[in-house]
């Protein structure tokens, strides 16, 4: 259960409101989530989150299908339980194969482990690796 109410179009503002129009627009689409819909009791907050998701998600160097994939790991390592559901679901439309799944688990299980290895040995990072 959210912390605060998930606002539906009737309960938010114009600006909340615009937010949300832009979002069925993008994402061809007429569902919200509910993400969005919390973030919505603060619009300036709400309008911030979604141009910056805009930015860094849109294509650029790295494809929009590896930039989930990161998403994926870095929300399994933060413990965001949404995040991982969110961006799996975003990531299997751009074409994640269930394969690519399988083996994105791997790496982040890999990491996790030798991440919780070197820590607990306190192994001191090798010249060669800084800049």
């Amino acid at each position: 259960m959210a912390v605060v109410p998930l606002l539906a179009d009737q309960e938010a503002g114009a600006e909340a409101l615009a937010v949300f129009d832009d979002i069925r627009a993008r994402r061809r689409t007429d569902h919200v989530n509910n993400f969005w819909r919390a973030l919505a009791h603060d619009p300036a907050l709400l309008r911030a989150t979604w141009d910056r998701v805009q930015a860094v998600m849109a294509p650029g160097a790295l494809d929009p299908l590896v930039k989930e994939m990161i998403y994926i790991a870095v929300s399994t390592a933060n413990g965001c339980d949404y995040c991982v559901h969110s961006h799996t679901a975003a990531a299997r439309a751009k074409g994640m194969s269930p394969a690519q799944h399988a083996e994105l688990l791997s790496v982040i299980a890999l990491a996790a482990q030798t991440n919780a290895l070197a820590t607990a040995l306190s192994v001191p990072v090798d010249d060669r690796f800084t800049l």
